[in-house]
């Protein structure tokens, strides 16, 4: 039986050679962050002469790529790109998502946003059929903590503060848990115009466009 981390290799490995066929001598890949993420940045880098550059998501896969010899650029260097490649900490058949356990759930939206597909990997644990379980990061304004937990308390939910952590924007992140959602896109509009906060971790309106999901019987692909 396989680890969950070499489910995860599996998978980063997978996702290199899924996206060979869009890399280029001009070609920027986006890049995200968190564990999964990282084993594909590792992998990533046996191909870094096939492409110019990477977009990262987070300070700390940018100091990931750079260290292994893929130059990174700042993303209003970027006019677009053909892949994002990220992980997940729930996603549903919808391919919808629940991102953000790592803290960078802001700048994942932003740099998917400029990317053709977003390319989620994930073992098979992170497959659900509801999505809600995970609780939900959101990106604070500081001055806004308190009133934005009160708002979520209001729509059933049970927020936490992340103790000791700041995003790389420098807010901290509410944890809400309590929800299991028929409709996350529709959660996700409703917490995003919550005045004071920055993103929420829903990435169900702009859901992936595939994911590679490692399981003990092989690499399953998940589309709509």
């Amino acid at each position: 039986m396989l680890s969950q981390n070499e489910l995860k290799q599996q998978v980063a490995k997978a996702a290199v050679e899924y996206i060979q066929p869009f890399l280029g001598s001009g070609v920027v890949v986006g890049v995200g962050t968190g564990s999964t993420a990282d084993l594909f940045i590792d992998h990533l880098a046996g191909f870094k002469d096939q492409f110019m550059a990477a977009a990262a998501s987070s300070e700390r896969s940018a100091q990931r790529l750079a260290g292994l010899g893929i130059p990174v650029l700042d993303l209003n260097e970027v006019q677009g790109m053909p892949v994002y490649v990220d992980g997940a900490d729930e996603i549903n058949a919808r391919l919808q998502m629940i991102k953000g356990g790592g803290g960078a759930l802001t700048r994942e939206k932003i740099v998917a946003s400029v990317a053709e597909r977003f390319i989620c990997i994930a073992d098979e644990s992170k497959v659900v059929e509801r999505l809600g379980k995970f609780a939900i990061p959101l990106e604070v304004i500081p001055m806004a903590v308190n009133a934005v937990a009160r708002k979520m308390r209001t729509l059933g939910g049970d927020p936490v503060l992340r103790e000791g952590f700041i995003t790389d924007n420098g807010n901290p992140i509410l944890d809400v848990a309590g929800f299991s959602l028929d409709d996350a896109a529709q959660m996700e509009a409703i917490m995003n115009n919550v005045p004071g906060v920055v993103t929420c971790g829903l990435f169900a309106i702009a859901p992936a466009s595939v994911a590679l999901i490692a399981t003990q019987q092989g690499l399953r692909t998940m589309k709509v």
